[in-house]
């Protein structure tokens, strides 16, 4: 078992979640219960199943998971073009948080492939 806090990739994941909570709370009120839901649901995927895969007990199911976290990530990406889009997320934030999401996303890459090579061995 791996020790989720101390993956850079989950904590970064965490720092995502919280960023997101917070614009979202800008959301306007009519959209709390679809956008706004649906966007913290995916948001916090993401470092949830970083966390479930590192309390598995096989290189099999950690990988699984952090393919989930990846799908997460990408759900997440395209509610926040959305909002953008409808005029609910400004620019400069969008900006920050797909940047903060892309390397989320590169470090899932590295990670699955690392533990990929790791099982091949």
């Amino acid at each position: 078992m791996i020790n989720y806090k101390e993956l850079k990739v989950w904590d970064l994941s965490h720092q995502l979640v919280l960023q997101v909570h917070r614009i979202t709370l800008q959301f306007p009120k009519e959209e709390a219960f679809s956008f706004t839901q649906q966007i913290r649901r995916s948001a916090i995927s993401v470092p949830s199943n970083i966390a479930e895969g590192c309390g598995r007990s096989s290189d099999k199911d950690l990988v699984r998971f952090l393919h989930i976290s990846m799908g997460s990530a990408n759900e997440l990406e395209y509610q926040l073009l959305l909002t953008k889009d409808l005029n609910y997320l400004p620019e400069e934030d969008y900006q920050v948080i797909v940047e903060k999401l892309i390397q989320i996303k590169k470090m899932l890459n590295s990670f699955i492939s690392k533990i990929k090579n790791r099982t091949q061995d």
